[in-house]
């Protein structure tokens, strides 16, 4: 492990200690080669004192059972009809891996139970057609569960659900894993999938607000497989009922696990409530922040020059985006207030690499163009030697001239020598 690495964990296992994590490893993750490191890690969350529910999936031991048996099968992912013929399989199928996951539990020294914690009740009549032993959870036995953690037992929970009158029925483990992340309170609800969460143009979508998900979601369904549109729809639910953070990473990846939790940049998607993420006033403490994120960009000469003190003197005019309490984004107001008319100027707008290509540039960009205007400026200008196409694309921005600044500004852009191209943006 490098120190890197143990220092991203240290920063965040204070925060996450005695918090609850659900995990939801589909079926195919199970099966992977990956699955004994999996289990490590896991080991790792428990040593920091974090408490873990896993929830698993099915459907492609069910498949292959159903080859095996040669009895064929009505429903593969749990979302279906389940005649009965099928839920045999699913009982048989949810059984062994149960087994195989108590086995690795033990061999990393990790206590474990398969528990019944999941009350469920005949998803009945849809759409005129009888669902048969396809369940919906009623309920989550949720003081059970806390008795386990309480005690260092890590819940397995299966995707089947159990009537009061000894009735077995098949539930989706997405639902299970929502519903059971609900009844505790979880921290976090994880995702861990054959997919390294969405890709939007070939990039990855590392952050989502519930609304940004939800808008998605409703411009890409039509091209999402079922397995991810169910893991959205979930997710968005979770985080509306109190889950902070939803993720999805692929579970076959070595690390996945860890590395999504333990750095501010992730490795898959994640949904986050609306408190995740914030821009904010900087204050003095941000000063030193502030230089260290614009360092290589000042040295490539994209931004000005700054020292920490000049920094601190004008700390008034920044705000900062940060992302779990990690400051991933600046920018700076200054204000012109002799100027006729009224204008503002957009200063050192930057995003880490880490952040680079979500979105976020352009909100700082939009959150301070929405703070001049409130403060009752009718332009707002922004200089820049390399970025100024961004500017133009992603801000509505125009091509200006030296004449068009404030006469002190002037002064200073005469001084710098920089060639600065003068972009302007009108906000009446």
């Amino acid at each position: 492990m490098k120190a890197t690495d143990l220092r991203g964990i240290l920063e965040y296992s204070a925060r996450f200690r005695d918090k609850i994590f659900v995990l939801n490893v589909d079926s195919e993750v199970l099966a992977a080669d990956n699955f004994h490191n999996l289990l490590l890690d896991i080991s790792v969350l428990r040593s920091l004192n974090i408490k873990i529910v896993l929830v698993h999936g099915a459907s492609h031991q069910i498949r292959i059972l159903s080859q095996e048996m040669n009895v064929p099968a009505s429903d593969m992912g749990g979302m279906g009809i389940t005649d009965e013929p099928t839920l045999r399989l699913a009982i048989l199928a949810a059984n062994r891996l149960a087994h195989e996951i108590l086995e690795g539990l033990s061999d990393t020294d990790q206590r474990a139970v398969v528990s019944n914690a999941i009350i469920a009740h005949p998803a009945g009549i849809l759409n005129g057609v009888d669902q048969q032993w396809t369940g919906q959870v009623e309920r989550v036995d949720g003081d059970f569960l806390k008795r386990l953690l309480e005690a260092g037992i890590i819940p397995v929970i299966s995707p089947l659900g159990f009537d009061g009158n000894g009735k077995t029925y098949r539930v989706n483990s997405d639902g299970v894993a929502l519903e059971v992340s609900e009844a505790l309170k979880a921290e976090k609800l994880m995702f861990l999938s054959t997919s390294n969460g969405l890709r939007s143009a070939g990039k990855l979508s590392a952050q989502f607000s519930v609304e940004e998900c939800r808008n998605f979601l409703r411009d890409h369904r039509s091209a999402l497989p079922p397995e991810m549109t169910s893991k959205l729809e979930h997710g968005i639910r979770a985080c509306e009922n109190g889950v902070s953070r939803v993720h999805i990473i692929d579970g076959r990846q070595d690390e996945a696990l860890l590395t999504e939790i333990f750095s501010s940049e992730g490795i898959g998607t994640m949904i986050h409530a609306n408190e995740y993420v914030a821009i904010r006033s900087a204050k003095k403490k941000d000063a030193g922040v502030i230089q260290d994120l614009i360092r290589e960009s000042v040295a490539t000469q994209q931004l000005l020059p700054r020292t920490r003190k000049e920094i601190a003197r004008d700390i008034a005019d920044f705000y900062v985006f940060e992302i779990d309490n990690t400051v991933v984004g600046c920018v700076g107001l200054k204000l012109y207030r002799d100027a006729t008319p009224s204008a503002a100027e957009l200063e050192c707008l930057f995003v880490s690499d880490a952040h680079a290509n979500q979105g976020i540039g352009r909100k700082l960009m939009l959150f301070v163009e929405d703070r001049a205007r409130s403060l009752g400026c009718k332009q707002l200008l922004a200089l820049s030697t390399q970025a100024f196409n961004y500017f133009q694309q992603k801000g509505g921005f125009r091509e200006a001239t030296p004449d068009m600044l404030p006469h002190e500004r002037r002064l200073k852009y005469d001084q710098s020598g920089r060639n600065s191209k003068i972009l302007l943006k009108d906000l009446s």
